[in-house]
């Protein structure tokens, strides 16, 4: 059984980190931070938390296998991604892993606190009536190579043809922060 109050920050941004720590803990929420994959399980010990916020991009392995290692200890947690490097390709991996909701960066407690009430989805959302631009489909073909190479930049650019400084000034774009 999981924990209602207790929510776990897998963040790699110390200062990011400390400052949703504080914030939710104001909300009444008990936090446990780890910095990312390597560290969840010994942040985690037996405790199972009923939220969980997760940065996508994480220094060492990426927060889609922090998604779904969590959700493999709870279907019922509620499980929200961030990213600076929001794409169609990442969010849907991260919903089918388990994740609730996806927001890009920057996002606050509040934002937040609204993925986990929108865990059941909507379907009275709003349909754009904008077609794909040539350069949104270009990022997201990117953002999918960079997702299946781990966030490895070198591995990318050779899987798309592309020299690695020209991958790295289109990902400098469309960077969210």
């Amino acid at each position: 059984m999981s924990d209602e109050r207790l929510l776990i920050i897998v963040e790699d941004d110390e200062g990011f980190a400390r400052t949703l720590k504080r914030s939710f803990e104001r909300r009444g929420y008990s936090v446990l931070h780890a910095e990312g994959f390597e560290t969840l399980t010994d942040v985690l010990g037996d405790k199972v938390p009923g939220y969980a916020v997760v940065d996508l991009k994480l220094a060492g392995a990426s927060g889609l296998a922090c998604v779904e290692a969590l959700h493999g200890l709870s279907e019922d947690m509620l499980i929200v991604v961030l990213t600076g490097y929001a794409s169609i390709a990442t969010a849907v991996e991260a919903i089918k892993l388990g994740a609730c909701h996806y927001l890009a960066k920057p996002s606050n407690t509040d934002d937040i606190e609204e993925g986990f009430r929108k865990a059941a989805g909507d379907t009275q959302v709003a349909l754009t009536e904008r077609p794909t631009s040539i350069k949104t489909l270009e990022w997201e073909h990117i953002h999918q190579t960079l997702v299946e190479s781990d966030f490895n930049i070198s591995e990318t650019a050779r899987r798309l043809g592309m020299h690695r400084r020209t991958l790295a000034r289109k990902l400098e774009k469309r960077q969210v922060n």
